[in-house]
């Protein structure tokens, strides 16, 4: 599961990583350590210009509303449901597919946020049950710094309710793909808690490497079998985890203090 992320880094800095061709400067975002679903947030994408004469896919930067809602719903009211898609069922879900097979981008983050769940709350959670309140939460990132880019899918939806020339009678939101958590241990673990990232919940969002970003932004790419090959998880052994505080738990609290790193969990959490 992805519910909350960190993204801090500059448009110029994802500008240099991505190879970014396009963004508009009026689209920037504000460093965010405390990325809840419905914000906006950055993606990468590739897609031709809009009202361009080359109709070329152009790499861009884009904003986007976290919460996918798909191009056929009457309302905009289920994205904030819809903020993960499982890597196992999203060529055959009616609200991912079309997207998964034109519409991939790239989300990314310095890191994200999970919650350690009990054993008996990692049942429910895989059975797709409500599970208890969240317990001690961790920060997941790459161990050598460099940025998580996590898979994800975009949607437009028209707000019919809007004139054609409305500036918001378009919608375009997102969604990050999850797969199942690394059992194999961390590059960096913490001194006292978890070892790998399935010891903290089964899910994690779906991180692509750099050698797997041109072939996942390309739209011309577009046979689910061929895209299925996509969704393998990266290399083991490139995570590290560490406790923050559980002020992060609240989504009004907004700083890089939610980074810092505990020497171990806090007092009456789980781990």
């Amino acid at each position: 599961m992805c519910g909350r992320y960190a993204a801090s880094r500059r448009p110029e800095d994802l500008a240099g990583i991505f190879e970014i061709e396009q963004w508009e400067p009026e689209e920037t975002l504000a460093p965010d350590y405390n990325v809840a679903p419905t914000k906006e947030v950055y993606a990468v994408l590739d897609r031709p210009l809009k009202d361009a004469d080359d109709p070329r896919p152009v790499r861009q930067l884009r904003k986007l509303k976290w919460g996918l809602v798909p191009s056929w719903s009457k309302t905009p009211e289920g994205g904030a449901r819809m903020i993960n898609a499982r890597a196992e069922t999203v060529h055959e879900k009616p609200s991912y597919k079309r997207a998964f097979s034109s519409r991939r981008c790239i989300i990314p983050a310095d890191g994200y946020y999970e919650w350690v769940t009990a054993a008996a709350e990692r049942e429910l959670e895989v059975e797709g049950k409500k599970k208890r309140p969240r317990k001690q939460p961790y920060f997941v990132l790459p161990a050598d710094g460099s940025v998580f880019a996590m898979a994800g899918l975009y949607e437009f939806w028209r707000d019919r309710t809007l004139p054609d020339d409305h500036p918001q009678a378009w919608w375009v939101t997102c969604s990050v793909i999850t797969t199942e958590a690394e059992t194999t241990p961390l590059a960096v673990a913490p001194a006292e808690g978890p070892h790998a990232l399935a010891d903290i919940h089964p899910r994690m969002p779906l991180m692509l490497t750099p050698d797997r970003w041109d072939s996942w932004l390309d739209p011309s790419r577009t046979d689910v079998e061929d895209l299925r090959s996509l969704l393998a998880p990266p290399p083991p052994g490139l995570m590290r985890a560490y406790p923050v505080s559980t002020a992060v738990s609240n989504v009004r609290n907004n700083g890089p203090e939610l980074l810092k790193e505990l020497e171990g969990p806090e007092e009456g959490t789980l781990f």
